[in-house]
């Protein structure tokens, strides 16, 4: 197993000059698609506001069915211009992205997939904190049932996307044995093979009934984490678990989608009688440290966090 998961937080990552800059306002935002219902606008708001800097966060929506690689590019060009301070990156280029960058933090290149960009020295790093929100947040809600984060528990992760290798490598690193079930197997097996060289209990498995019904009638599942995007928009009332199989008794189920805050399979954890919680406090924690990342400085999480509960409503 790799023991002991840290997260080492780099001095100053924004470029040189930057926070001099500060009045004249940050310039930051989110490419990915579809983001009409992302809460990150909202977020970086408040984390301007906390930390008394002026500023905006554009979203970027590319459409992957309309948009070839360039469009990508150009925007990528423009922040390393300077025009642009910083970007997160969501759905689905996490891991597109990677090729077009200049460096990788220890974490981006473990997980091969990024989620925020920042200038260093006139190049740009791609950083992954959804790894780091991810722990906090987990840990924080298991803490909440009783449930020991270091003790040798199982999980399940469905997906095996750019979310998902943030939540697997998360995972592994704190000694979890880890089954990745993904309807694209040959992806889940692409995950396995970055983890070959390690020694680590991490298997993967088609998504689909029979394999999730003889995992289940072996293995006692104490996490499942949905990294898939069924249960957002435009894929709302949707859920990755087949309809057929019960979700296991005593399993805490974490919903990476926080908007809507209940998806299909989080109601259907509920109606079980199961503990589980969405991904907001996720998403609050890794944009917090992005926003970190960009500017030097460390805005208050419980202010984010009223800037978004309205909404949540």
């Amino acid at each position: 197993m790799i023991q002991g998961a840290s997260f080492s937080r780099p001095d100053i990552h924004a470029e040189p000059g930057l926070q001099a800059r500060a009045s004249n306002g940050f310039n930051l935002g989110l490419v990915g698609y579809p983001l009409s219902h992302s809460l990150s606008p909202r977020l970086h708001a408040a984390a301007l506001a906390d930390s008394g800097l002026e500023g905006v966060y554009n979203l970027y929506p590319l459409s992957p069915e309309s948009v070839e690689g360039d469009r990508l590019q150009t925007l990528l060009q423009t922040m390393r211009s300077g025009v642009i301070d910083g970007l997160n990156v969501t759905i689905p280029y996490k891991q597109v992205v990677l090729p077009m960058l200049d460096e990788l933090t220890s974490v981006a290149s473990a997980t091969g997939a990024v989620n925020t960009i920042y200038r260093r020295n006139g190049k740009l790093v791609g950083d992954n904190t959804d790894v780091e929100g991810f722990t906090v947040d987990i840990r924080r809600n298991l803490e909440k049932t009783g449930l020991n984060w270091e003790n040798d528990r199982l999980a399940l992760v469905l997906g095996a996307g750019g979310s998902a290798r943030a939540v697997v490598y998360a995972l592994v690193t704190a000694g979890w044995g880890v089954y990745l079930s993904a309807r694209r197997l040959e992806q889940a097996q692409s995950l396995l093979e970055s983890y070959a060289s390690k020694s680590i209990s991490l298997s993967a498995m088609p998504l689909e009934a029979s394999a999730l019904q003889a995992l289940l009638s072996e293995k006692s599942i104490n996490l499942i984490v949905n990294t898939t995007p069924l249960g957002m928009a435009p894929w709302e009332g949707a859920s990755p678990w087949p309809v057929q199989i019960p979700l296991p008794p005593g399993v805490f189920l974490y919903d990476l989608i926080y908007n809507p805050p209940e998806t299909a399979l989080l109601k259907a954890a509920h109606v079980a009688g199961l503990r589980g919680a969405n991904g907001l406090g996720m998403l609050i924690e890794q944009a917090a440290l992005a926003f970190e990342r960009w500017t030097g400085q460390a805005p208050s999480r419980q202010s984010m966090t009223q800037a978004v509960q309205s909404r949540q409503l």
